[in-house]
């Protein structure tokens, strides 16, 4: 009997209290807030996105380098990029902080953990999960209509694109973050999904790391129809055009060297339709060059 009521008490503990919210994150860590939260840090430029689409971008308090989309949030405290200001962190006095698992580190996180600070760490590896992240935070800040109506937006217009690009013929894709190193992307990574929603197929796709680094040899063995590159700007990179130095590659034969803008592309967040619906297009050029 008395192991049965110490059974029933932990799992009453485990129960959130009234009006309590509790939110498991991608670690499985369970996320408490007692109200929703009203002083939060995004260590991302994506998060801070995410936050804003979520009607909580007043809520925010401190956000990371980089962090210029949307214009109300460049004026935000900086608490460093891929070396988190601690001390910054915790002088915001957030009731939570939002991080990103692989791109945060995760001795950072830890520590702000043991100096008692709520985090919550996501890691959405598909363009459908973007609309689970809008709802989640919306549920953290209390500003759950604004980020449903977002969510439900979201993912109307994937299921168009979707139904209008992800089953036309194939093309083979290589994917360029970078020159040097020479950097792409693998199948498990959230650029390979906008791939494959406009019917392209990523030919790294195999590779074990989300970002590895190959050779120009490598891309030159698998012979992509198409070389689609970011960078860092908006404006397209002159290393793109390096490739026509390789005159066999099929993606410089019919010209299909192409550009999309990195934060449309490379950022979890609702814009990456903007960069897929840009990326479907220039596939659908690809395909109509094998007619002429």
């Amino acid at each position: 009997m008395k192991r049965l009521c110490a059974s029933l008490l932990a799992a009453l503990a485990c129960l959130p209290a009234r009006g309590e919210i509790v939110v498991t994150d991608v670690d499985g860590t369970s996320i408490r807030l007692a109200a929703p939260a009203r002083r939060i840090v995004s260590l991302t430029p994506h998060i801070t996105e995410l936050l804003f689409a979520a009607g909580a971008g007043d809520r925010m308090v401190g956000t990371a380098q980089y962090s210029d989309y949307p214009p109300a949030a460049r004026s935000l405290p900086r608490v460093g990029g891929h070396a988190l200001d601690l001390e910054a962190i915790v002088a915001l006095k957030p009731d939570l902080v939002l991080g990103w698992k692989s791109g945060n580190a995760a001795a950072s996180v830890a520590r702000l953990r043991a100096l008692g600070l709520t985090v919550h760490l996501s890691e959405p590896g598909r363009i459908e999960d973007i609309a689970g992240e809008l709802e989640r935070i919306g549920l953290l800040a209390g500003t759950g209509a604004a980020a449903d109506a977002a969510a439900k937006a979201f993912r109307e217009r994937y299921a168009k694109l979707a139904a209008r690009y992800s089953r036309r013929p194939p093309v083979t894709v290589f994917y360029q973050i970078w020159k040097q190193p020479l950097m792409t992307v693998n199948g498990k990574q959230i650029i390979s999904d906008a791939i494959r929603l406009c019917g392209g197929r990523n030919v790294f796709e195999q590779l074990p790391v989300l970002a590895p680094t190959v050779t120009v040899e490598a891309v030159i063995a698998v012979n992509p129809e198409v070389i689609v590159a970011s960078g860092m700007g908006e404006s397209r990179p002159e290393w793109l055009d390096d490739w026509r130095r390789w005159t066999t590659l099929k993606a410089v034969v019919r010209d299909n060297l192409y550009f999309v803008p990195p934060d449309l592309l490379q950022r979890h967040t609702p814009r990456i339709l903007d960069g897929a619906e840009k990326l479907c297009t220039h596939l659908e050029a690809v395909r109509a060059k094998r007619g002429s």
